[in-house]
């Protein structure tokens, strides 16, 4: 087989095993595998360093198909360069318990680097990687040792443009100057309804370079060549990221078919896969046909992989000589591992009726573990006086300081959780994002991708409540707490002072596989004598006698409720008083243990917290709670007419 001819059909072996799966499923998405196959064949042969046998080498560069619905596009490419992908798995593309979901998954599969489908959602990460890599390289690299080194590639789609969180991201990633980012571009005028030019008219190339971007023309996304020295030209380019504009085709082959949103999510049918297989030069069977010289070829990736990587590692051994402290820090990071005694880090606070914000315990358990975990980083979304996420003594990250552990993700609250995710599972850094709690609305795709995918990514929410007074409904969550609840493997915790706050901080830092959210006050609440096992999710902070009702509550309720024990007690009445800052982490202890805080034999139990009080029932008889919008006015006017005092704690206790 000549170069040209294999080259060929390395490319139609991508179509054709994508429509294949396609094809068998009954189900998927075959345009854009087929219109994109010679993109992804030029990057992923003539540029990508990876190893196949080693997805988790951390000197790779990273490969992010954003358009997660072309899921059989990634699963080719990693099945055909040596990943621990068999065959099998492609033919069994969408099927229970296979390797091959309909959308890439992280952690799912062998080499997909992040969780796609929702569009938009992998671009950002990418911008999220590209910025933990900087940033690493900036600690780290010494001149002739630039260990931390890698690209950070995407193909991106027409739909992860016209996403408000792409704009949002390309417009940091171009203030920041990320060189190492590199994005294709698969334009091919298609949408689900038709042609782009329904919805979707603007000038993409003038818009991405006002925000900052290198831009790159491919005039014919088939051309190997063309699209190879475009790739060449954006890695040359270190100051800006680049786009490449690739002009493709939807479907390219199908006769009927291509070129149209037919192509693109649903099967192309036998005889229309049969007319695309005749005019390509492909036999239509055997199914899932895979030339022996181009598995070969493709296979070639496992020994360049493993070349690669030794190479590298030996050029880290020879940096760890060198540098020696350097050396071991960046490796005890590059492994995931926490510093020796770094909870002795944690700040303990006296008790103290006037106490603080637990937004203000935040920032001080952030700038006491910070200078024992260096890989500490992140900011706010243009709200870090409020949010008290500034890390001292630090600069920001900016394209002059990459070094910097302070970001300004700007008024961006999407983007900057989908970054948070995508620098947490890139490594090396452990990552955190805040705004209010109220705006988890803007950003709950992020959180529940990041939940989804196990990122350990720290969101910090502050201005929990009614509590933040004057700014009114429009800032005061109600339902935020509860919906988030509802998300799987999210772990969210209320603390109800400053030392349950540097508790919680314990837990999101130990906590690798899945993201934690902390709710926090903007006015100040008591800091109680506690040990504060926030770990256990709920404890009992106090037994006033022989308990005869459990008063129960999260953050700065429980304060409240603790006032109204004492009350109730000095009347003769036997009160449990339980701090509950986290129902899952409570949910993930045994029967033993959640028996012993809610004792089965005592079922008058009384919950308080602002907000919904849909879901307490699971532990409460009745609840005081808030099921309507706020209002402006000072916080302590607002608690009382919205039932929030003593007094009436007291009146629902004695009804029970």
């Amino acid at each position: 087989m000549t170069i040209q001819n294999l080259q060929t059909q390395a490319i139609n072996t991508l179509r054709f095993l994508s429509a294949d799966a396609v094809q068998k499923a009954n189900s998927g998405h075959p345009g854009l595998p087929m219109g994109t196959a010679a993109i992804a064949y030029t990057l992923w042969t003539r540029h990508l360093r990876h190893n196949p046998r080693n997805p988790k080498w951390a000197g790779r560069d990273r490969f992010i198909l954003s358009g997660g619905h072309g899921s059989m596009l990634l699963y080719s490419l990693l099945h055909l360069t040596g990943y621990d992908l068999p065959l099998e798995q492609l033919e069994n593309f969408r099927q229970w318990e296979s390797l091959t979901p309909g959308h890439p998954e992280y952690g799912h599969t062998p080499g997909v680097e992040v969780t796609t489908g929702p569009l938009g959602q992998g671009f950002v990460n990418g911008v999220g990687m590209a910025i933990a890599a900087a940033h690493l390289a900036a600690v780290f690299n010494q001149r002739g040792h630039e260990i931390i080194d890698p690209f950070i590639y995407a193909i991106v789609t027409d739909g992860d443009l016209m996403e408000g969180i792409t704009s949002e991201a390309a417009s940091l990633a171009g203030h920041l100057g990320l060189g190492k980012l590199i994005y294709l571009y698969d334009d091919n005028h298609i949408s689900i309804d038709g042609s782009t030019d329904l919805a979707f008219t603007e000038d993409r190339a003038v818009r991405f370079r006002a925000y900052g971007w290198q831009v790159l023309r491919v005039e014919d996304g088939n051309d190997v060549e063309a699209i190879d020295t475009a790739i060449k030209e954006a890695k040359s380019e270190t100051t800006r990221p680049s786009i490449i504009m690739c002009r493709t085709i939807i479907g390219f082959g199908a006769p009927y078919r291509q070129g149209t949103s037919k192509a693109h999510g649903e099967p192309l049918g036998d005889e229309e896969l049969g007319a695309a297989k005749d005019n390509l030069g492909w036999p239509k069977e055997p199914r899932f046909f895979i030339p022996e010289d181009v598995l070969a070829f493709y296979r070639e990736a496992v020994e360049k992989g493993r070349e690669r990587e030794y190479d590298w590692k030996m050029r880290f051994d020879a940096y760890k000589r060198l540098h020696p402290d350097l050396g071991a820090e960046l490796q005890r990071r590059l492994d995931g591992k926490l510093p020796a005694d770094w909870e002795a880090a944690l700040p303990t606070f006296p008790a103290d009726s006037k106490g603080m914000a637990t937004r203000a315990a935040s920032g001080k358990t952030i700038n006491a573990l910070a200078p024992k975990l260096p890989e500490l980083i992140g900011g706010s979304a243009d709200l870090a006086p409020s949010n008290n996420t500034k890390i001292d003594g630090s600069p920001d990250f900016q394209k002059e300081s990459y070094a910097g552990r302070n970001f300004h993700f700007g008024v961006r609250e999407h983007a900057m959780g989908a970054i948070v995710n995508g620098m947490a599972v890139f490594g090396g850094v452990i990552p955190y994002g805040a705004t209010f709690l109220v705006f988890t609305d803007y950003m709950r795709p992020a959180i529940r991708l990041a939940a989804l995918s196990h990122y350990p990514s720290i969101f910090i929410f502050t201005h929990d409540s009614v509590g933040l007074g004057e700014d009114g409904p429009t800032h005061q969550p109600i339902e935020q707490l509860m919906s988030l609840r509802l998300i799987p493997n999210l772990v969210i915790i209320r603390p109800a002072d400053a030392n349950e706050t540097a508790a919680a901080w314990r837990v999101a830092v130990e906590r690798r596989h899945g993201p934690t959210l902390l709710a926090l006050t903007r006015q100040s609440v008591p800091t109680l004598e506690t040990t504060a096992p926030v770990e256990k999710g709920a404890y009992v902070l106090k037994d006033f006698g022989e308990p005869q009702i459990v008063l129960m509550a999260s953050g700065s309720e429980v304060g409240l409720i603790l006032a109204a024990a004492e009350k109730l007690a000095a009347e003769g009445r036997g009160v449990r008083v339980v701090s509950f800052p986290s129902w899952e982490l409570f949910e993930q202890q045994d029967q033993a243990y959640r028996d012993s805080v809610l004792p089965t034999n005592l079922q008058k139990r009384l919950a308080v917290e602002a907000g919904s009080t849909l879901g307490w029932e699971r532990y409460a008889k009745a609840v005081i709670g808030i099921d309507h919008y706020g209002a402006s006015a000072p916080a302590q006017v607002i608690f009382e007419k919205f039932g929030f005092t003593v007094e009436n704690v007291i009146a629902k206790a004695r009804e029970l």
